[in-house]
This record gives C-alpha cells, sequence and structure tokens, in this order.
C-alpha cells in the first residue's frame, strides 16, 4: 500500500511540475553581451548556462527544442533576454546540445 501511495505521489509531482512549463522562445548569448553574468563571476560559452528574466539564480531548467525534442538541463546564472517574446538565452554550448541554430520555439521547466 505504502507503494501505491509513493507511486501516485510521485506521478502527481511530475504531472503538476510539467504544468509549470514556460513556452516560448530561445536564444543564443555570449560574450558579445558582456563578460560579466548578474550572478557573479564571467560568462562561461562552454558551460551549459544559461539567462532568465525573474527565476533565482542558481535555479536548474530543462530547456527542449520543440522541433526536434532535443533537451538539456542548464543552470540560471544571469538575467535576460531583453528581447521581446523570448524567454531564456542560452550559452553556444546549451543552444548546441539542442540542435539549436540561431532562435528555435522551446519549453523551460524547473527541474
Amino acid at each position: 500500500m505504502l507503494w501505491f501511495i509513493i507511486h501516485i505521489a510521485s506521478f502527481l509531482t511530475a504531472l503538476l511540475g510539467s504544468a509549470k512549463a514556460e513556452e516560448g522562445v530561445a536564444s543564443q548569448y555570449g560574450r558579445e553581451s558582456g563578460h560579466r553574468v548578474a550572478c557573479g563571476g564571467e560568462l562561461n560559452e562552454g558551460g551549459l548556462t544559461a539567462a532568465h528574466k525573474t527565476l533565482p539564480c542558481g535555479t536548474r531548467v530543462r530547456v527542449t527544442n520543440k522541433r526536434n525534442g532535443q533537451s538539456v538541463k542548464v543552470t540560471i546564472t544571469d538575467r535576460g533576454p531583453f528581447v521581446r517574446g523570448r524567454v531564456i538565452d542560452l550559452t553556444p554550448a546549451a543552444a548546441k546540445a539542442i540542435g539549436m541554430n540561431g532562435t528555435a520555439s522551446v519549453s523551460v521547466s524547473k527541474e
């Protein structure tokens, strides 16, 4: 019985977590935006990090490219994007991990 309750609870948690996904356009950014990041330190273009307008620094999110289904886990280390309609800026390494070239329609969900 306990196993059943735990199984149902994990299912509901996963269901509610996916309901909080943010949909929109992702873009790629790099050192042309500056060397420093809002959360402290320097931008690492080879790291799996991203910029988001409101999520707290250090938040881990999964970004899924809606065109090809590829996803990557990134850590929020900066603020942005500052272009209307965009929900997240990815480093070149994170963009490459989801097969993104330029911009892409994505889903962003907290991990």
